[in-house]
């Protein structure tokens, strides 16, 4: 399978709300240039989670895998976005979509901010 990793944000009418997602995509391919990552937006954005699974799709990726970058899990990264991937998934047979963990969920996470926080 050839995996393509997701980042999925909200989205702002202002465009550079996006810039941090753009440097996290940008990073994890420096650490692994073979690594196919996008950036996709809820709202006010492009592009779309559906287009952005459909890019990745045209280049060949059958494993996909969307990850939330919400620090709190609300209404869009708990009911919305498993509810996109759900409509997605039967219009790609053969291709596998799975959806992570908000990253704000994850310990490490909060370890990081923590450490940030406390300068």
């Amino acid at each position: 399978m050839t995996r393509a990793t997701i980042l999925f944000a909200h989205g702002s009418r202002d465009p550079l709300w996006s810039q941090p997602m753009q440097a996290v995509a940008r990073r994890m391919c420096d650490i692994d240039p073979g690594a196919r990552v996008h950036c996709a937006y809820l709202e006010l954005m492009q592009p779309d989670l559906p287009t952005a699974v459909r890019a990745c799709v045209d280049e060949g990726c059958d494993d996909i895998v969307v990850v939330p970058m919400f620090l709190g899990v609300g209404r869009h990264a708990r009911d919305d976005l498993p509810a996109l991937v759900a409509q997605l998934a039967p219009e790609l047979p053969g291709v596998r979509i799975r959806l992570q963990p908000a990253v704000g969920e994850d310990p490490r996470t909060v370890e990081l901010l923590a450490r940030i926080a406390l300068g």
